[in-house]
């Protein structure tokens, strides 16, 4: 690795942990500067979910669209688009991006498209295609709270 390399990744591991503390602003600029020293579809997607925290939801997009032009394998931005897009209340938009990440090949995560999935669902009171996606969420992490949350919450309602 490079010192440049070096540099962006320095840089990207600043912006996470200024993100993790809150500090919205410092971690853009650190990711940007991440990011112009080295673009990686990981750094894109950060800057994404930062600006998601300041619902600047039109430049997460934009910031997960240049991650997918890196690295199309890459599963994270795809479903943070369809994240983002229900944020906004466009749920007919969300649903291909969502499919697209379950079908990502570098991806960890898809109990999170499962998860945003349900909640269209929910939405359309659409229950028992909710539950299915609820139910795929929690095969692939039992752990998931919010899943389990949202799973308890749809059966006390269709009881």
């Amino acid at each position: 690795m490079n010192r440049q390399e070096q540099q962006a990744r320095r840089l990207f591991r600043q912006a996470y942990e200024a993100q993790m503390a809150g500090e919205l602003e410092k971690a853009i600029d650190l990711y940007r500067r991440s990011i112009a020293l080295v673009p990686t579809a990981e750094a894109h997607t950060f800057l994404a979910w930062t600006y998601s925290f300041l619902r600047r939801y039109t430049e997460a997009i934009d910031e997960c669209k240049k991650a997918i032009e890196i690295d199309p394998s890459f599963g994270n931005p795809y479903n943070d688009i369809g994240a983002y897009l229900i944020d906004l209340g466009r749920f007919d938009e969300a649903i291909p991006w969502l499919r697209k990440a379950l079908k990502a090949p570098r991806y960890d995560c898809r109990q999170y498209p499962h998860f945003n999935l349900s909640r269209i669902h929910i939405h359309r009171y659409e229950f028992d295609r909710a539950l299915c996606e609820l139910m795929k969420a929690l095969e692939l992490e039992p752990d998931y709270a919010s899943a389990r949350r949202e799973l308890t919450r749809i059966l006390a309602r269709m009881n």
